[in-house]
């Protein structure tokens, strides 16, 4: 089976306010069963708020995701000597 993984992660984080599952879909061209069951799988995933989708009371959840922030540069051994100095 075809693995969406990084394509909806990476759609997910160009869109910072988030999408609907339906929408997901369409913009990969993905089943959106598929796509569905893989964003209640994915770990840095999330229902940021539900979206009213009709005049029937009718909610979309509009998935975001988590971005890391970069990992923490290593200081070099001069600048510990002079923190641990203070």
């Amino acid at each position: 089976m075809y693995s969406y993984n990084k394509q909806v992660r990476q759609v997910l984080r160009d869109t910072p306010d988030g999408l609907t599952v339906a929408q997901v879909a369409s913009l990969i061209n993905a089943p959106y069963k598929t796509i569905n069951r893989l964003l209640r799988t994915m770990p840095d995933a999330y229902i940021d708020r539900w979206q009213k989708i009709n005049a029937k009371n009718n909610y979309a959840a509009v998935w975001c995701v988590v971005v890391p922030p970069e990992n923490c540069p290593k200081p070099n051994q001069k600048e510990t000597y002079d923190h641990d100095i203070a």
